[in-house]
C-alpha cells in the first residue's frame, strides 16, 4: 500500500479489542461498537499557516496508538483492509507505551 494523507490528515487502523464472553452471550459483529483505539499508518506533512508559507508540524507520527471518538473520520477500504481517515484535530489521545 502507497498512500499518503494531505494537510493534516492521517490514516488509521482501528485496532479490535479483546472479545470476553460472560455468562454464554455472544454479541454479533453488527451490534458491536467500533473500536476507540486505533494504530497510525500514515501521516500528512500538517497543514499550512494562515500565510501559505510554512507548515504546522504534526503531533502524531506513524505507529502511534491513540483514541479517536466512535464516529470520527471516514472509513475507507484499501487492499481488503478497512482504515478511517481523518484530520489530527479528532485525535483525543496518544497512548503512552508501557515500556
Amino acid at each position: 500500500m502507497n498512500i499518503r494523507p494531505l494537510a493534516d490528515r492521517i490514516l488509521v487502523r482501528r485496532i479490535e479489542e479483546k472479545e470476553t464472553v460472560r455468562g454464554g452471550i455472544i454479541i454479533p459483529d453488527t451490534a458491536k461498537e467500533k473500536p476507540q483505539e486505533g494504530e497510525v499508518v500514515a501521516v500528512g506533512p500538517g497543514r499550512l499557516t494562515e500565510d501559505g508559507k510554512s507548515r504546522v508540524a504534526m503531533e502524531v507520527k506513524k505507529g502511534d496508538r491513540i483514541l479517536i471518538g466512535k464516529y470520527s473520520g471516514t472509513d475507507v477500504k484499501i487492499d481488503g483492509v478497512e482504515y478511517t481517515i481523518l484530520r489530527e484535530d479528532d485525535v483525543l489521545g496518544i497512548l503512552a507505551s508501557s515500556k
